[in-house]
């Protein structure tokens, strides 16, 4: 008897991998700073290849770091190539030079993380392998995504993207957030863009206007999402999250604007993580830390659908 259950037990299982769609998985180094990890949907030839790219900070390919531990970017891909996409995440250059004790602050540039996508998407196009390629940015990720997506990409999906520069949104947000510092903020940006450094900020802002991270500050500020986006004439899908608190809503509809012919969708309930959220503020920053917790199933359909028609 405990035979059969398990035999049912187990054609059940076989069942519903059948259903969901199964794929192998597969380490690669695209170059001697990207390392990721390739999924490939079994039984589908030529399939599209959808290009994950995280957000700001050391995140791996996962979506995950030292102090917070999602799984979100792991579990879209995987939700993904259930759906016969595959899919490639990798982690940002920065953690493998924190791990070799190679990392210069003041030597990071936003347009690394621009090279590293085109590199990504260069290789993966030389393979041949893949009907189409499409870029997945999320957060900081979107601007990265965009920019590497102009000439070389099939389609682009903005995932919590900025929809203005970034001392602009960081501005934004001190005033609804700290609004006693919102000037001082300003000011301090308006330095770095005119003389290229920032000596009068507040103690307060340090996390900010660290004098070894302003560089990186420098070449991020140089780009503004709607600029780049309005570039693209590739299809392009822009999400929101209902329920973001780091990337407002208004930052999708920024985005929109800039490029009216893209899909737009604002998830219900969805945060800046990619997770539901039933609950009030608490809730979902605890969500940070649920590593369990699935995506929000309507952006993997929406995605997929986005890719596959």
């Amino acid at each position: 008897m405990k035979y059969v259950i398990c035999l049912v037990l187990a054609i059940s299982c076989q069942l519903l991998m059948a259903q969901k769609g199964s794929y192998s998985s597969r380490d690669i180094s695209v170059s001697p700073f990207v390392d990721g990890t390739l999924l490939l949907p079994d039984g589908v030839e030529n399939p599209p290849l959808a290009v994950i790219i995280a957000g700001s900070g050391p995140t791996d390919r996962n979506g995950n770091q030292q102090m917070m531990n999602t799984n979100s970017l792991k579990y879209l891909a995987q939700g993904l190539s259930e759906k016969g996409i595959a899919t490639f995440r990798y982690d940002k250059r920065i953690l493998k030079q924190m791990k070799e004790r190679t990392l210069n602050e003041e030597s990071i540039s936003f347009d690394e993380f621009i090279k590293d996508a085109i590199d990504v998407v260069e290789y993966f196009k030389r393979a041949n392998a893949f009907s189409e390629i499409h870029i997945i940015g999320h957060s900081q990720g979107s601007l990265v995504g965009m920019i590497a997506a102009q000439g070389r990409a099939d389609g682009f999906v903005s995932l919590a993207g900025a929809g203005q520069s970034i001392d602009n949104l960081i501005v934004d947000q001190l005033a609804k957030q700290a609004p006693g510092l919102k000037d001082n903020a300003r000011q301090a940006f308006d330095d770095m863009r005119s003389i290229g450094v920032a000596v009068n900020y507040s103690p307060g802002l340090s996390s900010i206007f660290r004098r070894q991270i302003q560089p990186f500050m420098i070449t991020w500020m140089a780009y503004d999402p709607q600029v780049e986006l309005a570039k693209l004439d590739i299809p392009v899908l822009i999400i929101n999250g209902e329920r973001d608190l780091q990337v407002q809503v208004s930052e999708a509809e920024k985005l929109k604007a800039a490029l009216p012919s893209a899909q737009y969708l604002i998830v219900p309930k969805m945060n800046h993580i990619l997770k539901e959220i039933e609950g009030d503020d608490v809730e979902n920053s605890k969500s940070y830390n649920l590593p369990r917790l699935p995506v929000v199933p309507e952006l993997i359909d929406t995605v997929g659908t986005f890719i596959l028609k």
